[in-house]
């Protein structure tokens, strides 16, 4: 009995370091988009056979794997070390290995500039610095899709069930 105490300590304690407190000092809590926002938000980006996308804060690779399969060459960049092994795992169950790709790290490093489309479900705290980033590396015409949080200057081209629609001017 104290064993099995025990273990349940040991995985809450792991379950919250991975999926609350190391997150949270980094950007957003895991909480992954249902299939239903997941859909909708590749459908909003209207995603073209060989654009590049990258999901920032890509939890389990769901909307990676969504774009990937609307044809685009799809990417995501998530901290989690836990979330990356199984978005990885998802990604080969679902035969898109040469189209779908997660990158352990940061997206606050990386280069967005080659990117046409950015999807995205953060935390409302980060939206103004996510918006400068954009801004600075996206080329005109890029797209972002965002689901539920705004930025705080950009207004969205679309608005539908709490999905947005920016483009870079």
């Amino acid at each position: 009995m104290i064993g099995m105490v025990v273990l349940a300590a040991v995985a809450a304690a792991l379950y919250l370091l991975f999926y609350v407190f190391y997150p949270l000092g980094r950007g957003a809590i895991y909480e992954p988009s249902s299939p239903e926002k997941t859909r909708l938000m590749a459908e909003i980006a209207r995603v073209t056979p060989r654009e590049r996308s990258v999901d920032l804060g890509s939890g389990d690779g769901r909307v990676v794997i969504a774009l990937a399969r609307e044809g685009a060459e799809a990417h995501g960049y998530e901290v989690n070390p836990i979330l990356v092994l199984r978005a990885r795992r998802s990604i080969r169950r679902a035969g898109l290995e040469g189209s779908a790709f997660i990158h352990w790290g940061s997206f606050w490093r990386a280069d967005l500039s080659r990117y046409d489309l950015i999807t995205v479900f953060q935390v409302g705290f980060i939206m103004g610095r996510l918006e400068a980033k954009v801004k600075r590396e996206l080329r005109a015409g890029a797209r972002i899709v965002s689901h539920h949080w705004r930025f705080p200057a950009l207004a969205p081209e679309v608005a539908r069930n709490d999905i947005y629609l920016y483009r870079i001017g």
